[in-house]
């Protein structure tokens, strides 16, 4: 209700203090703040059906229009700088300057500015609107995904559970912690920077995890009752060991997002608090709330079951068990064959490229996407994505920085420096290439190593280039130079938990090996995907802060089925001290279990391709390749064959190291 009440203030923050387009920026800011807001393009096509007079007329009269609008400083008509017109003469823009950057203009003075403007496009003449502020005001509404996750999993748990009813506990548990945590980060968001695509992508992992977690508990819980167990006493078992899972799974993944709270990368520090908040509610909500409704409708739910077992109908696990003694039959070929597809589905991977979605990639429909197309077929591609060099010197310093510029390879076009006084100029240069092109990103390093450096030399002069292009290249090389410590780290940690938990060599090696395999296919799907436009979706970078997003909730995830399942065979294992019945236990009490718990992933996370907003669908989608790869090759194939390779030895700890270690139990004898 108090959310509600005061409603969000969620900000974007993609400062990168110490990169040069951050300096650029900072510069601006400090020196010429009336060149550092955000800005708006009106483009305009007129197609004959008007005079050149008529065309002038009502240009012009929408643009005054436009000036009066908030956080306007200035509007350039095509009309007063020639370079805005192409050389058909039928293709113009004008540039509307504003005062805040895009992330501090509210959505509903935006879309003032693009009313104000598209009452212009009638017959005869074509307005559409690019700019950042313009992209995010049209941003779309991922609700009709959320619900269509959730239908499916109800589907699925409707099937595995055979009982609406029983159903419907897990979802509920997943929208009560979720919808806590929206308010809660709606709150926080007047007292904190939090993104404005925070609440979207909490809602996709909330749902996913929280259902998970609630089914592996309620699953327990049921299977307690198959077995002939008093609601009481199977309330407690299904808390003290698939609990101690949920517990232990949920909170690898806080860690592994909180970590990227260290990476320093201020867009994704709010993110990754929001979210591991969201696995937080929902790892207390299945612990607390779960055992709370199962004790009010425990009788239900038993009666549903005592039925089923009156019928001849057990918790299942036979057709699981004869899965994997035939598994264990041909081990070597199941560990290695399906390995090595998934190697070569991970090689793409290596070709990544990290950047920023812009206006190229937005659906056709949209206005920016529009314009986009207009700008680059009255203008060229380069058009679409300039670069600010910011100049400090004197005056024959910007003039020959832009007459070096001009020469460079990869330069359609540089502008003459346009001067802010006290020897600020700022040079704007346009690519031959498109903003989204890897050329685009070379020239970027070329002209800060090699072009601009002899000319600072030469004139004692500082040059600086900056703009969103070179925005988006350096945000991806901070990405990139630090994910490899952040993967060590959360690798190292698990691999540390899963040493403790069950004292083995083998099995934390195993494990953080088949995790990143998971991740790297997921990896290399999304490469071929949205970067190669394998599906037919438009071709772009992989938005930059996707990936460690990805590796930090993937790798959780994979840590909770591990555990999920490893503890249950180390169950049968102090048991029996029989390897291969303790794989085929295992996997007979847990697999149906583990892959109804992936496909419900799959579901809600696939769901979000629908979104049409870029960045959830890279989101949704890596992760439901990741949780498929996770839930369904490697634990009911790769690992059981690994398994039974190991043998007894999977379950082998040095007795120097055993003695020294504590003992960490997930499951009680």
């Amino acid at each position: 209700m108090g959310s509600q009440a005061v409603g969000d203030d969620y900000h974007n923050d993609f400062s990168l203090p110490g990169t040069e387009s951050q300096k650029a920026l900072n510069v601006l800011q400090d020196r010429a703040p009336s060149q550092a807001g955000a800005t708006v393009t009106i483009v305009l096509e007129a197609d004959g059906g008007l005079t050149a007079a008529q065309t002038r007329e009502r240009v012009e009269s929408m643009l005054a229009q436009v000036k009066k609008e908030p956080h306007v400083v200035s509007v350039v008509s095509p009309y007063d700088n020639r370079q805005a017109l192409s050389k058909d003469g039928t293709i113009g823009y004008a540039s509307v300057a504003l005062d805040k950057q895009s992330e501090d203009i509210p959505t509903e003075d935006a879309q003032k500015i693009i009313d104000t403007a598209q009452k212009a496009d009638t017959a005869g003449l074509r307005a559409e609107l690019s700019g950042d502020p313009v992209r995010a005001a049209q941003g779309e509404d991922s609700g009709s995904a959320e619900g269509i996750g959730i239908l499916a999993a109800l589907v699925i748990l409707v099937l595995l559970f055979g009982s609406l009813f029983a159903a419907v506990l897990p979802v509920a548990i997943a929208l009560f912690a979720v919808g806590t945590t929206l308010g809660l980060i709606i709150l926080a968001s007047h007292v904190a920077t939090i993104a404005n695509f925070t609440a979207p992508l909490m809602m996709l992992v909330g749902l996913g995890v929280g259902i998970d977690y609630a089914l592996l508990v309620f699953s327990r819980y049921r299977s307690e009752l198959f077995a002939g167990t008093d609601r009481e006493a199977a309330t407690v078992k299904a808390i003290d060991t698939a609990g101690r899972t949920v517990f232990f799974a949920g909170c690898t993944v806080i860690v592994a997002l909180l970590g990227l709270v260290v990476l320093g990368l201020g867009s994704l520090q709010g993110v990754a608090v929001a979210v591991a908040l969201t696995v937080l509610l929902t790892m207390i909500a299945s612990l607390t709330l779960l055992p709370a409704l199962l004790g009010i409708f425990g009788s239900r739910i038993e009666k549903q079951v005592r039925r089923r077992v009156e019928k001849g109908r057990r918790a299942g696990g036979e057709r699981w068990g004869r899965w994997t003694a035939a598994v264990q039959r041909r081990a070597w070929a199941a560990a290695l064959v399906p390995t090595a597809l998934l190697a070569a589905l991970s090689l793409p991977a290596l070709d990544m490229r990290l950047g920023f979605a812009d206006a190229g990639t937005d659906d056709t429909s949209t206005t920016t996407r529009q314009a986009y197309d207009l700008l680059a077929k009255g203008f060229g591609p380069g058009f679409n994505g300039p670069l600010i060099v910011v100049a400090e010197g004197d005056s024959a310093a910007a003039s020959q920085a832009r007459a070096a510029l001009e020469d460079s390879k990869g330069v359609a076009a540089a502008l003459p420096p346009q001067s802010s006084g006290d020897g600020l100029s700022t040079i704007i240069v346009f690519p031959t290439s498109a903003p989204q092109d890897a050329a685009t990103n070379d020239l970027v390093s070329e002209l800060r190593d090699d072009v601009l450096p002899p000319v600072a030399q030469e004139t004692d002069a500082t040059f600086l280039v900056g703009g969103s292009t070179a925005s988006a290249e350096d945000f991806s090389d901070a990405v990139a130079g630090r994910l490899p410590a952040f993967i060590a780290v959360v690798v190292g940690l698990s691999m540390l938990l899963l040493l403790l938990v069950f004292r083995s060599i083998l099995i934390p090696l195993k494990a953080a090996v088949l995790n990143l395999l998971s991740v790297g296919v997921a990896m290399g799907v999304m490469t071929l995907v949205f970067q190669n436009g394998t599906l037919g979706i438009e071709k772009g970078p992989i938005e930059a802060y996707v990936p460690v997003m990805i590796f930090a909730i993937v790798f959780g995830l994979s840590m909770d089925y591990e555990v999920f399942l490893l503890s249950r065979m180390h169950e049968e294992w102090e048991r029996s001290k029989d390897a291969a019945l303790a794989i085929r236990q295992g996997l007979a009490t847990t697999g149906q279990v583990v892959t109804a718990a992936g496909a419900i992933m799959i579901v809600v996370f696939g769901a979000f391709m629908f979104s049409g907003d870029r960045m959830l669908m890279q989101f949704g989608f890596g992760l439901a390749v990741a949780v498929f790869v996770d839930a369904v090759i490697i634990r009911c194939l790769i690992l059981p064959a690994v398994m039974h390779l190991f043998g007894r030895y999977a379950w082998w700890l040095p007795g120097g190291l055993a003695k020294r270690l504590p003992r960490v139990a997930i499951e009680h004898p």
